[in-house]
């Protein structure tokens, strides 16, 4: 990795071609990297090997990319954002070589969310708050904040909590605790009559 005096400076593997100035403290940048000039990225990221971040590109703090992944123009990532290896995003939905886009429509990957291996994102894709894309899916629409999405085209399968527990889509999960959407965000329903303190089978609503 790169010498640096101060331990909180970025540190990047010399095989990486780092061409931004714009990176956080503490951030990591592994081996056979390309970022090109433009690029925005915060501090204490993780950015594994093999990976390519253009130029039109803004990634938070805290975030983590696995290997294999490229990050094209018009992406916004948030803070702890996590993406799986191979992860594919798309900005350009007719592409022709030789031939460049008017305009390049980058996706919004907003706090806490999380991108399966292999999955796909289509261009112009919002995925919110921590919400998570289950490996090698195809998201052609919007992903709500704290959803479960899979398949090829994805669909709703669930939810999920910040912590990342995955509930079906009554909001229970595999132990049938059951939860209610509070401000969109999925929080244990209480049962004052349990002893744990919180409600299973609540209104019949079964596990899985």
């Amino acid at each position: 990795m790169t010498n640096s005096s101060n331990i909180s400076s970025p540190s990047i593997h010399p095989t990486s071609e780092v061409l931004t100035d714009s990176i956080g403290e503490k951030t990591t940048i592994w081996q056979y990297c390309v970022v090109l000039p433009g690029a925005v990225i915060g501090r204490n990221c993780n950015i594994n090997c093999h990976v390519f971040i253009e130029n039109d590109v803004v990634i938070g703090d805290d975030v983590t990319i696995k290997s294999g992944v490229q990050i094209w123009d018009g992406m916004r990532i948030g803070n702890r954002v996590f993406i799986g290896p191979n992860a594919t995003f798309i900005n350009d939905m007719s592409p022709r070589s030789k031939v460049h886009a008017e305009e390049y429509i980058g996706s919004d990957i907003r706090t806490g969310a999380s991108i399966g291996a292999n999955a796909t994102v289509l261009g112009g894709i919002t995925v919110g708050e921590y919400a998570m894309v289950g490996a090698g899916s195809v998201i052609t629409h919007d992903v709500g904040p704290f959803t479960l999405w899979k398949g090829n085209p994805a669909r709703q399968s669930g939810y999920v909590t910040r912590e990342g527990k995955v509930l079906n889509m009554r909001l229970a999960d595999k132990n049938g605790i059951v939860h209610r959407l509070v401000d969109g965000e999925p929080v244990p329903v209480v049962d004052q009559g349990s002893s744990s303190g919180v409600a299973r089978g609540f209104l019949g609503i079964a596990p899985y």
